[in-house]
């Protein structure tokens, strides 16, 4: 999978490359300079073929949206990760915090309700194999 982003990486240096002395070229154009003008054109229609060929590789890939808005406002794309997963630890952390909670409920539910019905909740007990009825 890496020789493939690798390829994309290289092709997209080598386009940007061409685009940018076709800029030089085009800042400076003098008619003698036509030739390296049509040469750098052509290169840069090759350099977008061989990108699209890449394209074809790596069609099953798809990157989230924010990821994009992240390079739009100038931030690294790798703090879209990094945010992602601080989110996932919190979120991960409060439903933890939950599950705990509610074990401590259903404990003390129980032993309140074995003060109350303590016939019940020995059936209870005995259906769910925790404690044999005496």
């Amino acid at each position: 999978m890496a020789e493939k982003f690798d390829s994309l990486e290289e092709h997209l240096e080598k386009f940007v490359e061409n685009i940018r002395q076709l800029g030089i070229i085009v800042s400076d154009f003098q008619p003698s300079s036509q030739t390296g003008l049509n040469q750098k054109l052509n290169c840069m229609v090759t350099g977008l073929q061989d990108i699209d060929k890449c394209r074809q590789q790596l069609h099953d890939i798809s990157v989230p949206l924010e990821v994009f808005e992240y390079i739009d406002q100038g931030r690294n794309p790798q703090l879209y990760t990094k945010e992602c997963l601080e989110r996932a630890l919190a979120k991960n952390e409060q439903v933890k915090g939950k599950i705990d909670t509610m074990k401590k409920f259903k404990s003390l539910l129980i032993q309140e309700l074995t003060k109350v019905f303590p016939e019940d909740m020995a059936k209870y007990k005995a259906i769910r194999g925790e404690d044999p009825p005496p």
